[in-house]
């Protein structure tokens, strides 16, 4: 296999481990290599987040941390950081981590290594702090995917949290939990008001109806992330203009550091599938207007009773608007243009009987 499908197929995997993480927006910065700011600054994000959740506690003070920042020497500071964030990860990739660092570094796919190693470094981190809330390896099976598995374990959590159930010792099967999750709902149910949980599906659907259900919902999603990639693009270039001016020069990591964790949550993918039409009630089809007195009580604030003081007119009715009166001027004359054979305004020839 050549390096060029090589290198295409490391990049497709990193942007499916970035996108998995929460990361799909800096998807573009990773198949650049040390010298883009933006590959280094995704870097360092990576990196924060291991420290956060602890997979460098044993680390020493001030070291395996990695600088977003630009400018002369940047690129060589990050490779310094990065041999060190290495080897205190214990990669196991030799090319990355023998002999000099700063050279191995700079080679053709060296980025998308170091990419995908902080990638599945930070799986592996997420998931072993999902191991004291739930034990994965006997509750659920094991899925294809980490984020199809890392979502149904916070799910199973929050439904585990909500119902006040105790979490479940490790070793406990997946059929004892679902077990003592009936029984739980069961004795619930009958505290709720009639016909609280009343599907919106209210019929089954054969084969057919399914197939063509989930052709709408694939059709529905498809356009639902055209539009959502074009809001995020808006957003972006809106962003991106503030840091054209003066004063973001100095404030332009200030700004990063307060968009970065905002943006990076917003993905163009639709979290919405078949599985929310069988778990939609009946009351989601119902239409409730937003000044009713049920829906006020929820949403009356002190700030509704703050009365706008007065403002000044901006004009903006044309239909207030009077036409203006045209400016008549007198021709001008210019000595001998009007005389004998040309005709002067506001005198007709008389017709020829």
């Amino acid at each position: 296999m050549e390096r060029g499908e090589v290198e295409a197929r490391e990049g497709a995997t990193v942007s499916r481990d970035l996108l998995a993480l929460g990361y799909g927006a800096f998807a573009e910065a990773a198949s650049r290599g040390p010298w883009c700011p933006d590959f280094r600054a995704l870097c360092a994000r990576l990196a924060a987040e291991l420290a956060i959740l602890g997979a460098l506690e044993q680390r020493e003070e001030g070291a395996a941390v990695l600088s977003a920042r630009d400018g002369p020497g940047a690129e060589e500071e990050f490779l310094r950081q990065s041999a060190d964030l290495l080897q205190a990860l214990h990669c196991p990739d030799r090319a990355l981590c023998g002999g000099s660092h700063a050279a191995a570094l700079r080679e053709p796919g060296a980025g998308l290594r170091l990419l995908r190693f902080l990638c599945s470094e930070l799986q592996a981190t997420r998931l072993l702090c999902l191991k004291p809330h739930l034990d994965t390896r006997h509750v659920l099976p094991l899925k294809e995917g980490a984020e199809e598995e890392t979502g149904m374990v916070q799910e199973l959590v929050l439904t585990l949290q909500a119902l006040g159930l105790p979490t479940p010792a490790p070793g406990t099967p997946a059929s004892q939990l679902l077990q003592e999750l009936h029984t739980k709902i069961s004795e619930l149910l009958p505290s709720l008001p009639p016909d609280f949980m009343q599907p919106l599906l209210s019929y089954p659907l054969d084969t057919r109806q399914w197939e063509v259900l989930q052709s709408l919902s694939q059709s529905l999603r498809e356009q639902y992330c055209c539009r959502r990639c074009l809001l995020l693009k808006r957003l972006d270039l809106t962003t991106s203009a503030f840091h054209w001016s003066d004063r973001a020069e100095t404030q332009g990591e200030s700004m990063r550091a307060v968009l970065f964790p905002i943006r990076e949550v917003l993905t163009s993918n639709s979290d919405v599938s078949i599985a929310h039409v069988l778990a939609a009630r009946a009351d989601l089809s119902r239409l409730v207007p937003a000044t009713s007195v049920a829906v006020r009580r929820g949403t009356r604030c002190a700030i509704n009773k703050v009365l706008m003081g007065n403002v000044p007119d901006r004009g903006g009715r044309p239909n207030e608007l009077e036409p203006p009166m045209p400016s008549w001027q007198s021709r001008r004359e210019d000595g001998g243009r009007w005389k004998a054979g040309h005709q002067r305004w506001g005198h007709k020839k008389k017709k020829k009987k």
